[in-house]
């Protein structure tokens, strides 16, 4: 079989030193000649921002961080860099810090700098997202792709554990995704198969020794990777339903995607053989679904929907938003009832086993 596929790289500055966010973003800042600098962080990060901004002088700070990023939110902050001439926009924090920078930079043209603390994977994509009435709507747009991403491990050792696994399961899922998202090619799976072996030896020891630096390291380089097949390939099943229970249930970002991956996983991996046998291999396990199961087990993943305030009532109307999302290019065809039977097994943490196409059809018998 012949070799045939179209692939594009985004062009972003990637700078990774534990311990030198201050000097890399001083040395970034400077050769982009900025001059009036907006930092983002959220109120809990803020002190964090200001020793990584240490070296440089910032015109506006700005901490009105809201997960999902509401459109009221973007817009005071699209009016505060407006009315102060900003230049160029430095974020500090997780996935929800950066998407209100992407806000910004949708409607202002502004470059970002970003420096993430968290596994989120957002600062290296182009895509943007953005929640009114209950609706999370995401979109692609190379303006709000950070020009610089600065990665520090040391800033992520204050990232809780149980936090710190959430987001690299997230991370995790980012991967998996994009191994079978709608414009999967072999570039993008490669990366995503590395991200897996990299989350999946970095994550075990972030639990086991949350102040060590080698599995910081590990966990925020496989988190970009991660992040870059994503950007590729392009958002699959997954992700398209953890926009629409985050966006219309406000549940936690991260935690959603920890507990949905491996009932994504195995709904599709049947129908995803060369997908499979990638994800099984990264894992160093006999199937796909085993080596995330273990990890999980290893971390005491979050495991049921109904922890973070999901209900059965709330399934109908996440069908609803969520099928007319699943792009059509999903390994198995996606239905209301078997995405139901999906929702309703992640709501109770239920095996993931049973989402197999032949234990749908028994329980439907």
């Amino acid at each position: 079989m012949s070799l045939a596929f179209e692939h594009v790289t985004l062009g972003q500055r990637v700078l990774f030193g534990s311990g030198r966010a201050a000097e890399h973003l001083a040395a970034e800042v400077s050769r982009l000649g900025a001059w009036k600098v907006m930092l983002i962080a959220s109120e809990f990060e803020l002190p964090m921002a200001r020793q990584v901004a240490s070296r440089i002088e910032v015109a506006l700070e700005h901490h009105d961080v809201v997960m999902h990023v509401p459109v009221e939110v973007a817009e005071r902050a699209r009016t505060a860099a407006t009315d102060a001439g900003i230049d160029l926009i430095v974020c500090v924090g997780g996935g929800s810090t950066t998407g209100l920078a992407k806000a910004v930079a949708m409607t202002t043209g502004t470059p970002i700098l970003a420096v993430p603390t968290t596994y989120a994977g957002s600062e290296a994509t182009n895509v943007w997202g953005l929640t009114e009435a209950a609706r999370k709507t995401t979109g692609i747009d190379d303006k709000v792709l950070p020009a610089t991403v600065i990665y520090d491990a040391e800033l992520t050792l204050t990232l809780p554990v149980e936090l710190s696994v959430a987001s690299g399961l997230n991370g995790l899922a980012h991967c998996v995704d994009s191994l079978w998202g709608p414009r999967t090619d072999p570039i993008n799976a490669a990366l995503a198969a590395e991200g897996i072996r990299a989350l999946a030896q970095g994550l075990p020891l972030v639990k086991q020794d949350p102040a060590g630096p080698e599995g910081r390291e590990q966990a925020l380089y496989g988190a970009y990777l991660a992040a870059v097949a994503f950007a590729s390939a392009g958002s699959g099943m997954h992700h398209k339903i953890c926009h629409v229970l985050g966006g219309t249930f406000n549940l936690p970002h991260a935690q959603t995607h920890a507990t949905v991956l491996p009932y994504v996983l195995a709904f599709n991996a049947p129908h995803a053989p060369q997908a499979e046998a990638r994800i099984a291999a990264a894992f160093g396990s006999g199937t796909a679904l085993q080596g995330l199961q273990d990890l999980r087990a290893t971390l005491d993943a979050p495991r049921a929907l109904a922890d973070y305030g999901f209900t059965e009532e709330n399934i109908a109307e996440a069908v609803a938003v969520a099928l007319p999302a699943i792009p059509a290019t999903n390994p198995r065809p996606v239905t209301a009832d078997n995405l139901t039977a999906l929702l309703a097994a992640a709501l109770t943490g239920a095996d993931p086993a049973t989402l197999t196409e032949t234990a749908l059809q028994g329980a439907q018998r």
